[in-house]
């Protein structure tokens, strides 16, 4: 029986790629199930199954409790039978009762085939996947098993992988049956086993390659502080090394290249640059657009930016930027800065010019500076016409002259900025305290007597609106100044409220505007030359900006004019004081008849005579006006304009005929 059941335990370990341990709890767990449902155990009682590997012997356990007497042998057991293997047994304990039948590994075998057999799939899945799991983020092995339009599927033993076509390197030609080498990027579990995605293109494919090849990267010694990859054409690598006296740079490349030319190997020869990484921005930048030569790194003082000019000559212009501007690209990845390259030339010449406008910056910058001046100039004048290398000489000429402005820039410049900064500030929030002032001042003081219960608002809103402390209407006006967000922030008030609030401001509004500004009338004693007193009173008729509604129309006036007095905009405001304060003493009368009446109160006087006409029994448009109430007063004053009448010496109202028709005398109605 020990051979037996160790053969075929063997066997299954090997077949399921499975740990003797997890075979062992397959078999017992679904034991228990198969007796547990044959012997009519209840759901309360715990039993278990033991194996022994060595002899292949099976024993059933299940709880049982102690007692005097035995009544139900299912579930209970004597105190003398309990006190044969648990001798400090007590009458009410629970103990683990062996009730193995006889022939059980048999009538087991027959009953619980079905299930051991799911259970080991089930176990076999988990397995693979827990082992998958921990290896997420690491390098695997795996032949090409097919090839799909939506990538690769790779065998990797019990398991296959997915290596989608996205993930791949570009230009990289895969075959059956061809062993790769891929990174794992996700593990997923599902029904059918684990799904184990792929790449070959992840970045840190080439970090876990390096780990790899490079000793003194695994052992602690060098540390991979940035990566920037684009897969199958060029990748940057910036290194640091954790001891001293080890060179970083030159542990990852290895004797004549060696190291790094197995990692090229198998990325289909993609050029990994490796450089060594410094906490000085101006050093890791420089040494990150290699191969490239550069004169200067200017980085922007500002640090949350991160953004640095990078000059170089006008020969070595086309290398630091690359080609299609990758080698700029990788650089700006790599070192996590903003990277904006300027020829030597255009550096060159924007520095001397602002040598020769600004005798501060000469006065600043030195006499050996100065006295290079001349001969930049002369090979400003050679690199424009053909751009050569520069000299050691030439090199160090342009870069402290480069360097000279631009320190100077920095340490003049960070000061009037600072300056300038906090005087727009200044200025910003003076004009906004002056706009809120006379924003203010032109909410009428009426409204402030009004209790908000008086809007049509519903008893929610207005609850509400109470809650937060607005008791009156000119309180809800101050809030309203600062837009939606004024009333928004009243706790309970929403979008829905917010429309209901205003629709009730505006109609209320109209209760406390003051009348609309008069026309501008041409005074009946000036008059442009070579125009008669007709002509002139046809013309005012025609060009005078009056109002051309009837009641409707001056109520809404009357509201959108109350509705921007609370408009807390700087240039509404400015234009309304300089508009009431630059009215004259002379336009003030010219737009008040003789009985102190405005022009306004005459036309509206002259509307109403007219629409209580038209309403009499017997008018033409009786019937008209009766039929259409909704319409009322929307279409009244169109063809009605006010003028200054000299004869009468009073404004009058005047009709006007459209065009076209014969009839050219205009029907006066006087006030």
């Amino acid at each position: 029986m020990k051979s037996e059941f160790t053969l075929a335990l063997n066997q299954i370990c090997s077949e399921r790629n499975l740990p003797k341990e997890i075979i062992t709890q397959v078999l017992e767990s679904a034991l228990a199930t198969s007796y547990r449902k044959n012997a009519n155990i209840m759901s309360s009682q715990h039993v278990a199954v033991k194996i022994d590997i060595g002899s292949g012997d099976t024993r059933v356990f299940v709880e049982k409790e102690v007692v005097d007497q035995v009544i139900d042998d299912r579930t209970e057991v004597s105190l003398e039978e309990a006190r044969r293997e648990h001798p400090n047994v007590q009458v009410g304990d629970c103990v683990m009762v062996d009730v193995t039948p006889k022939d059980f590994d048999r009538i087991a075998a027959q009953n619980v085939k079905q299930m051991i057999v799911q259970k080991l799939r089930e176990a076999e899945r988990d397995f693979q996947y827990n082992t998958f799991a921990e290896r997420e983020g690491e390098i695997v092995h795996g032949i090409v098993h097919n090839i799909t339009p939506a990538g690769l599927v790779l065998n990797l033993g019990r398991a296959e992988g997915i290596l989608p076509r996205k993930e791949q390197i570009p230009g990289e030609r895969i075959e059956l049956q061809q062993r790769l080498r891929a990174y794992v990027t996700e593990v997923k579990r599902t029904n059918r086993g684990p799904q184990i995605m792929l790449s070959r293109a992840h970045k840190n494919m080439l970090r876990r390659l390096l780990e790899i090849e490079v000793p003194e990267i695994s052992k602690g010694q060098v540390e991979i502080k940035s990566i920037a990859r684009e897969p199958g054409s060029r990748s940057k690598v910036a290194v640091a090394a954790l001891q001293p006296g080890i060179d970083p740079v030159g542990a990852c490349v290895g004797q004549r290249g060696s190291r790094i030319q197995n990692i090229v190997n198998e990325l289909n020869g993609e050029k990994i640059d490796v450089i060594e990484w410094s906490e000085d921005p101006v050093t890791y930048i420089t040494k990150s657009l290699g191969p490239a030569k550069v004169l200067a790194v200017h980085p922007n003082q500002d640090a949350k930016t991160k953004s640095a000019i990078v000059i170089v000559p006008d020969d070595q212009l086309s290398l630091a930027i690359g080609r299609e501007g990758q080698n700029a690209r990788l650089a700006a990845k790599l070192t996590g800065w903003h990277i904006d390259i300027k020829s030597g030339s255009e550096a060159l010449s924007e520095a001397l010019a602002k040598i020769t406008e600004n005798e501060a910056l000469q006065r600043s910058i030195g006499t050996d500076i100065l006295q290079d001046v001349p001969a930049a100039r002369e090979l400003l004048v050679r690199q424009r016409a053909v751009a050569t290398a520069l000299s050691p000489d030439e090199f160090q000429m342009v870069k402290r002259i480069v360097d000279a402005i631009y320190a100077y820039t920095i340490a003049h410049g960070s000061a009037s900025a600072t300056a300038e900064r906090v005087t727009a500030q200044r200025s910003t929030e003076s004009q906004r305290q002056d706009a809120r002032q006379v924003a203010l001042s032109r909410i009428p003081r009426a409204a402030y007597n009004m209790p908000v219960e008086k809007l049509d608002l519903s008893q929610r809103v207005l609850q509400h609106i109470i809650s937060a402390g607005i008791l009156s209407v000119g309180q809800l006006m101050e809030r309203r100044l600062n837009g939606d967000e004024g009333l928004l922030v009243i706790e309970g008030i929403g979008a829905k409220a917010l429309s209901e609030i205003k629709s009730a401001m505006d109609k209320v509004l109209g209760t406390f505007a003051a009348p609309a500004e008069a026309p501008t009338l041409t005074p009946p004693d000036v008059l442009p030359q070579g125009m008669s007193r007709s002509e002139s009173e046809t013309t005012a008729g025609e060009t005078a900006t009056t109002s051309e509604v009837g009641r409707a129309g001056a109520q809404q006036s009357v509201s959108e004019d109350a509705a921007t007095a609370v408009t807390p905009h700087p240039e509404l405001a400015a234009a309304s004081a300089t508009r009431g304060s630059g009215a004259s003493t002379a336009e003030e009368k010219a737009a008040t008849d003789d009985d102190g009446r405005s022009p306004q109160e005459i036309f509206l006087e002259a509307m109403a005579e007219e629409e209580e006409d038209d309403r009499r029994p017997g008018s033409a448009t009786h019937g008209a006006r009766k039929k259409g109430d909704k319409d009322k007063g929307k279409k009244a004053g169109r063809d009605r304009v006010l003028i200054y009448d000299e004869d009468l010496g009073r404004t009058i109202v005047q009709r006007v005929r459209k065009p076209g028709r014969e009839d050219f005398l205009d029907e006066l109605e006087e006030e």
